[in-house]
């Protein structure tokens, strides 16, 4: 009878532990926040596409967005080095990935809206960007945003910018009569506008200021911006705890000067390109 006791413990005993490999060991948190100050290996979703900003180098992607993920987690974390896996998010899956926990936490341009409110949880924001309209360096026939009209714009999958120009407020701002054309994401973009098959990218300042600068000279922005473009920190939709914690420590990057270091690292000396000088004002936690 001992026999048979004792090996039912052991045979619990090794299923629990066949359960724990199975789950790989890791531990469970109930937030991202405490899966920074825990220890945790935190999965940040970046763009790898676009440069100055979130563009994939060697192992890793690197740019103004990527520096902001490693400074506000490491702030989170208070003042630890944070390990991080980088995670390729395009403006197509930046909801799925936060709702299916591909990825814990977003630093992708993404633009907080209130039609994106209803699926994630936004902090910040960090920097507020505009949209603008960048065009080949030759084209003299689009020197402001109302020039698009009866012109090929790019219609970037997963972005709003398009709307901007085609559509009526609320959702767009210009209401003019342009035709969109497909892409995959803005760097396909930038590839049609150099084979002439678009006459326009038009997105954010930030997005298009590196990609002009990759392109030496090759296209010019307008530097007439027309909307404000508020860059969130996208998390799981309810995770109040982080956003409050971001938001914390995005004011005391301000506050210290790091995110003027990062913004002139990235975009200083870009011409037409107007960067935030001072902190925005933080959204709800909501």
């Amino acid at each position: 009878m001992h026999m048979r006791r004792t090996g039912a413990v052991l045979s619990i005993a090794a299923l629990a532990a066949g359960l724990a490999a199975c789950g790989g060991g890791e531990q469970t948190y109930a937030t991202v926040a405490d899966k920074i100050t825990g220890g945790g290996t935190v999965v940040v979703g970046t763009k790898w596409d676009q440069p100055s900003l979130g563009l994939k180098m060697g192992n890793e992607p690197e740019g103004f967005d990527v520096d902001v993920a490693k400074a506000v987690l490491k702030e989170v974390a208070g003042g630890k080095d944070v390990k991080i896996e980088w995670k390729e998010s395009a403006s197509s899956n930046r909801e799925p990935f936060l709702q299916n926990g591909t990825v814990d936490i977003v630093f992708a341009t993404y633009s907080i809206t209130e039609e994106r409110k209803t699926k994630v949880t936004f902090g910040g924001p960090y920097v507020v960007a505009h949209q603008d309209v960048m065009v080949r360096k030759d084209d003299a026939s689009i020197n402001k945003p109302q020039d698009l009209v009866g012109k090929k714009i790019c219609k970037a999958a997963g972005s709003n910018s398009y709307k901007r120009i085609t559509d009526p407020p609320p959702d767009g701002e210009l209401d003019l009569d342009a035709t969109t054309v497909d892409a995959a994401n803005y760097s396909e973009c930038v590839q049609k506008l150099s084979g002439s098959n678009l006459d326009a990218v038009t997105t954010d300042d930030l997005i298009l200021a590196g990609f002009a600068k990759q392109a030496g000279g090759n296209f010019k922005v307008l530097g007439q911006g027309f909307t404000d473009e508020k860059y969130g920190i996208g998390l799981k939709k309810g995770d109040t705890k982080t956003c409050e914690a971001v938001n914390k420590a995005v004011a005391t990057l301000w506050s210290n000067g790091t995110m003027k270091t990062l913004l002139d690292k990235w975009f200083g000396g870009i011409q037409g390109l107007n960067v935030s000088t001072a902190a925005p004002e933080a959204e709800g936690c909501a």
